[in-house]
């Protein structure tokens, strides 16, 4: 059993291990809570010795499916004095929340 995982899903790289709840960018296709999740993408697991992969390793990282959400807005001003130049826009970041179930 790995103690944890190195995971890349979304462009972006996690920290998984098992029981950790990870918000990950939005996960392609419509999942229901308590569905499996299965991660393919794994850079390194580590236990005793660390295994690294070149670029990925052939293990498997699953996941139970816990919601989607969006993250709080993150709001995006662009201002220039003396020039009547003012926008402000404001985005929120869509996220699926999962727990880690195993690291095969």
């Amino acid at each position: 059993m790995a103690d944890f995982a190195i995971i890349e899903t979304g462009g972006k790289q996690y920290k998984a291990a098992v029981g950790s709840v990870l918000k990950v960018e939005k996960l392609p296709g419509t999942y229901k809570p308590g569905d499996k999740v299965s991660f393919g993408k794994v850079l390194l697991v580590a236990d005793k010795d660390a295994k690294v992969g070149m670029p990925y390793l052939g293990n498997q990282v699953e996941a139970e499916y816990l919601e989607t959400g969006r993250a709080p807005k993150v709001t995006v001003i662009k201002y220039k004095a003396k020039s009547r130049y003012f926008k402000k826009r404001g985005h929120r970041q869509p996220y699926s929340k999962v727990k880690i179930t195993a690291i095969k």
